[in-house]
């Protein structure tokens, strides 16, 4: 595995890179975000802001429903429905001001893959920024109902014979993720290596919008899912398959989606940047307690929102999981947090370990240099301004931007300060 740490990004991709660094420092000199005065009003009233219909969205509807963007200066802020991560991106793409969108609840890998042009038309940057965490943990794994007899849960393992058996019978295997190099990809990708299963030779990884995911698992079109609530919840309840685990199962604790604004906006509009951080940062305060969680269900519900009984939001939110496949667990601490245990801090670390992933997987190569590119998307300084300004307790606020070691299910460790040492370790990957 050749030096990740290198002092500039793969030659590859230099002047793209260089090009969008270049645009960033030039809107930052025109705009400088660092001085924020108590007093600023934010310089525009509104933003629009993305979303998808799952439960980690909910600090963005909260903070529309409960008038938190208005209390903090920005009551025209728009939060609009989008049909599939490949949306959000075009959106994002376009900006508000061309009838997209300036900012999104977001796949926190999905950022760096438009910053860079991994995923844009004829592969042009998009300069974009990370200004929070939106919450840890509560995603799911899931399987079709036919596979309950393996006992699959943690150990993917478990379904190889039955997925060989299949594949001699001349049929497709397919693993249905929400977009490529987002958290979902790589969490199902995880679980099926850490099992032996290789991803890109032993299965066929699809893309499914989070809210077709049932439907499509009710038709027979994918064997195994990886997505967010309520969706794994919903085919439980509908009998249709069960959940094998939850992500935080594979990684306690783990970051998921992101607050992502286009870096043009940010810069030129630092204190209304600010002002919806604050906004977002309140909700989730309000998101994490469990005495709103019934409420909070409701919301999520409306057809405008999510379009699904609030029974299928609850359960999971207050760590009571029906596996579907027999096993019931109440009372866990698997459920989503928004705020507790540094839940909104983008800890810069937790970025490296999406990128070091992406490498393994071949999105970006092995020599990107993982630190320069967090540097130039993580925008945790304006986390940490809207913080104090919102009067965030000094114990809440982490005082360093990595949260240090990560183990994993398997016993892997992600060292942040030596990414190389982690692929190494991983003996399925794409990357070599």
């Amino acid at each position: 595995m050749k030096k990740m740490l290198s002092s500039s990004i793969s030659r590859r991709s230099i002047l793209k890179t260089s090009a969008t660094a270049a645009l960033i420092t030039a809107v930052r000199t025109a705009f400088p975000s660092g001085a924020f005065a108590a007093t600023s009003e934010p310089e525009v009233k509104g933003a629009k802001l993305g979303f998808i219909a799952l439960t980690d969205a909910a600090p963005l509807i909260v903070a529309s429903e409960k008038g938190l963007f208005a209390k903090h200066g920005m009551p025209d802020v728009e939060v609009l429905k989008q049909a599939s991560w490949g949306a959000t991106r075009d959106n994002l793409v376009l900006g508000g001001a061309s009838n997209g969108i300036d900012g999104a609840h977001i796949l926190t890998p999905m950022p760096y893959l438009m910053h860079t042009g991994k995923v844009t038309q004829n592969n042009v940057p998009v300069p974009m920024a990370i200004l929070a965490r939106l919450n840890l943990d509560s995603q799911g794994i899931s399987v079709a109902k036919d596979y309950a007899d393996t006992g699959v849960q943690l150990d993917a393992s478990k379904l190889k014979a039955a997925f060989e058996k299949k594949k001699a019978d001349g049929k497709e295997i397919k693993a249905a993720m929400t977009f490529p190099g987002g958290t979902h990809d790589l969490w199902i990708r995880y679980w099926l290596a850490a099992g032996g299963i290789d991803p890109d030779k032993d299965v066929s990884t699809i893309v499914v919008p989070p809210p077709q995911m049932v439907a499509n698992m009710k038709v027979g079109n994918m064997d195994v899912f990886c997505v967010g609530e309520p969706w794994n919840e919903q085919l439980v309840n509908q009998g249709i398959g069960f959940t094998a685990c939850t992500t935080g199962e594979l990684w306690k604790g783990h970051p998921e989606k992101a607050l992502g604004m286009r870096a043009d906006w940010v810069e030129k509009n630092p204190n209304a940047a600010k002002a919806m951080l604050m906004a977002v940062m309140e909700a989730q305060q309000w998101c994490d307690s469990m005495d709103n969680k019934e409420e909070m269900s409701t919301i999520l519900g409306k057809r405008q929102w999510f379009n699904v009984p609030p029974k299928d939001v609850l359960g999971r939110l207050k760590g009571d999981i029906n596996y579907g496949n027999g096993r019931v667990a109440h009372g866990t601490d698997l459920y989503m947090k928004f705020w507790k245990d540094a839940a909104s801090y983008p800890f810069q670390s937790h970025d490296s370990w999406f990128l070091a992933e992406n490498i393994r997987w071949g999105k970006f190569a092995p020599d990107t240099d993982i630190k320069a590119l967090v540097s130039q998307v993580n925008r945790e300084d304006l986390w940490r301004a809207a913080a104090k300004d919102l009067g965030v307790a000094a114990a809440d606020i982490p005082t360093s931007t990595s949260r240090g070691k990560e183990t994993f299910f398997d016993g892997k460790v992600f060292d942040p300060e030596n990414p190389s040492a982690y692929l190494d370790s991983l003996s399925i990957k794409a990357a070599s």
